[in-house]
This record gives C-alpha cells, sequence and structure tokens, in this order.
C-alpha cells in the first residue's frame, strides 16, 4: 500500500509536463497580435516588461518566452518541493 501511494505521489506531478490532448478546432476568426491584448496584460499597466523582450519579439517568439517561463516556474516548485522534504527526512535522522 505505501509502494502504491509513493509512485502516486510522485506520478502526479510529471503530469504537468505531458502534452495535453488534442482539441477539434473551432472556425473562430483570429484577432490581431497586439502585445497589450494578449492575456496578462492588465489595463493601467499593460504587459510588464521591464527589459523591454516583447518589443523586439514576433507573435511566435513571444508564446515560446511564455512557454518556457511556465515550464521554468514548475521546475522550481517542484525543486522547492524536494528540498522542503529533503529537509523533513534528514531533521528525522
Amino acid at each position: 500500500m505505501k509502494i502504491a501511494a509513493t509512485l502516486a505521489l510522485f506520478a502526479t506531478p510529471a503530469a504537468a509536463f505531458l502534452a495535453k490532448a488534442p482539441v477539434a478546432k473551432q472556425n473562430v476568426a483570429p484577432l490581431a497580435f497586439s502585445i497589450d491584448t494578449i492575456p496578462g496584460a492588465i489595463a493601467p499597466t499593460g504587459l510588464f516588461d521591464p527589459l523591454g523582450f516583447a518589443e523586439k519579439a514576433d507573435e511566435a517568439t513571444l508564446k515560446r518566452y511564455r512557454e518556457a517561463e511556465l515550464t521554468h516556474g514548475r521546475v522550481a516548485m517542484l525543486a522547492s518541493v524536494g528540498f522542503l522534504v529533503g529537509e523533513a527526512v534528514e531533521s528525522k535522522t
């Protein structure tokens, strides 16, 4: 039972890194790409980009930057959990 619970705990976070299932395409007219209208841009300030990376990037590059940011954030969250688990194990011995 403990082995099954341990395997379930290790397998669940890995699902965040798997590719999404393909979704049926809808016939929706694409919106014109604008840095100020992408998700995450808020009304009073617009897109938070202090180093100006978005100014020189096209749509594909900006989407790649955002995907990399999410992936690195997920890895950082897993690393912090691993650190806390390691500290909990070491303190018991």
